[in-house]
């Protein structure tokens, strides 16, 4: 009886085993695991297509803390980056995280954190001297109830506008909504390669809804993908001005250790790097270029959806997870042969004033799906510019928002 348990034991030592080899030669370039075609198709959930996607656009070093509820994101990244030759680093606290990712993108990396909305404050401060020093990276908020501690497992979008002004002074900010785990995917690598083009932090804004949401999605295979990589300098080394901006504003960026020379200062600085706060005119020309360099370009960032708005007489604005409830509210009430379309940004900052403005023309009204007291109800009116009536309709207690939420604002406003 033992050697019979000893043999079957190692029968299945080597069925593990071979199981194993089986899985790792499906494993492609990129880190993309496929199942034998060009794409596959699996069940998962949104903070799971995070990390995905991240793979996928090139994210290679990870540092972060853990924090409900985007703490799936530092699990699954400890397991997947090594497999591609990254690195994936639990930080003491939120600010190391951000400082360790500053590094990792200075050195070369694409590199990318996430937290919830009070890890994020805590990054602020970081997160500003990435801005202007210009240092490529991606920061997921999986968005969840606040202030404060709040409701650590429970959704919101209360953080539109941290993602704007939470840090200080002038800067641009480029900042994406999804709505559906497929999304999750898609964005994340979207949101890479705009850091990656403009040199400056993206951020992509999840909800606790969406982080946990399971569904079935097709991902590409990494072919398929369109990757962007940081500008880089050229000819000889000594010629190198780190802060000289190409014609789009953007200056090439050298990797530290690869010979190239430059000083990486949060102060005003020249184009040397060098400080220049005594220099009025460098400090506003250096101003100017960090937004214009977003702001001239928003026509290319700027994504929307629209739904039934050519002969709609009121407009849904409504942005992430809480879309989803929108577009069945809007689905409902044309079903009753009503008038009604959907506007659906996927790019929340820049704002979408020209797709606001334009809905604007053709509407009475909009009304402004938000998990928030009303933040970007304010930017709707303002982009409207009076041509039609703005209202809002809210939800701040942790549960989603239901379509029923929005009908009745609906029937209020038709």
């Amino acid at each position: 009886m033992a050697i019979q348990r000893r043999t079957l034991f190692k029968d299945r030592v080597t069925e593990l085993r071979r199981g194993r080899q089986a899985r790792g030669s499906r494993r492609k370039q990129g880190g993309m695991a496929v199942t034998g075609g060009a794409s596959r198709r699996r069940l998962m959930q949104g903070n799971e297509a995070i990390v995905e996607g991240a793979i996928a656009a090139g994210v290679r070093f990870y540092a972060g803390y853990p924090i409900s509820p985007a703490t799936e994101i530092i699990e699954l990244m400890s397991k997947r980056l090594p497999e591609v030759g990254g690195r994936c680093l639990q930080m003491e606290d939120e600010m190391a995280a951000m400082a360790a990712v500053i590094g990792a993108a200075v050195a070369g990396a694409k590199a990318m954190t996430a937290s919830s909305g009070p890890g994020i404050s805590l990054k602020q401060e970081n997160v500003g001297f990435a801005v202007m020093v210009e240092i490529p990276c991606l920061i997921v908020n999986v968005m969840r109830g606040g202030p404060s501690t709040g409701l650590p497992t429970l959704p919101a979008q209360m953080d539109v506008m941290q993602a704007r002004w939470g840090v200080h002074g002038d800067h641009p900010t480029i900042a994406l909504a999804p709505w559906s785990v497929r999304e999750c995917f898609d964005l994340t690598v979207r949101a890479v390669n705009l850091s990656e083009r403009f040199r400056t932090p993206v951020y992509l804004l999840s909800d606790a809804t969406l982080a946990h949401l399971r569904e079935m999605v097709t991902l590409p295979a990494p072919g398929e993908l369109e990757l962007v990589e940081r500008p880089r300098p050229s000819g000889n080394k000594r010629d190198y001005v780190p802060y000289r901006p190409g014609p789009n504003l953007v200056p090439p960026m050298a990797d530290f250790g690869e010979g190239y020379r430059w000083h990486p200062d949060s102060n005003v600085h020249d184009e040397y790097g060098f400080p220049a706060a005594t220099r009025p005119e460098v400090a506003d020309s250096l101003v100017r270029r960090l937004c214009d360099k977003v702001n001239l370009y928003a026509d290319e960032i700027v994504q929307v959806e629209e739904r039934h708005l050519d002969d709609a007489e009121v407009a849904v604005f409504a942005y992430g997870s809480v879309a989803r409830a929108a577009a069945q509210a809007v689905a409902d009430a044309r079903a009753e042969g009503k008038r009604v379309g959907l506007l659906r940004p996927l790019t929340l900052w820049p704002f979408p004033d020209q797709a606001v403005a334009r809905v604007a023309e053709r509407v009475k009204c909009i009304v402004v799906a938000e998990m928030n007291l009303g933040q970007l109800v304010h930017e709707v009116k303002r982009a409207s510019e009076g041509r039609c009536r703005v209202v809002s309709v809210n939800r701040i207690d942790g549960l989603m928002m239901e379509p029923r939420e929005v009908e009745a604002r609906l029937q209020e406003v038709l």
